[in-house]
């Protein structure tokens, strides 16, 4: 069975920088787009980045220029780098893998990223 291990989070200041990691096991890695969201508390699930099976990328429009999804295939591992962190960056953030031929979704279990001075 599918399993996303998130790792990385934090407590850290305005402006500061961090990268959290997403290690899958139990799956075709190159069979899946991968993408993180967040939930920040009293907020729905939103999307923040995705990366496809090829390399393609997309983010929400608040995190355009600060963060950076990026894949590495042989490691069956996802990483966003997050730059410029804001205070309104704090959440919960969540490792998801969906599967390109059924849409399956799975999801890890989250890591807390905090962002304040």
């Amino acid at each position: 069975q599918v399993q996303l291990v998130e790792s990385g989070g934090g407590l850290l200041q305005p402006g500061g920088s961090l990268r959290l990691s997403c290690a899958a096991s139990g799956m075709i890695f190159t069979m899946y787009a991968m993408a993180w969201y967040r939930q920040a508390p009293g907020k729905q699930r939103e999307l923040v980045a995705a990366v496809g099976f090829g390399g393609s990328t997309n983010y929400a429009d608040s995190v355009k220029g600060r963060f950076t999804i990026s894949r590495d295939n042989a490691k069956s591992t996802v990483y966003p780098q997050m730059n410029s962190l804001r205070p309104e960056d704090t959440a919960v953030y969540y490792c998801n893998a969906k599967h390109i031929m059924t849409s399956l979704d799975s999801w890890g279990q989250g890591t807390q990223v905090t962002v304040s001075s």
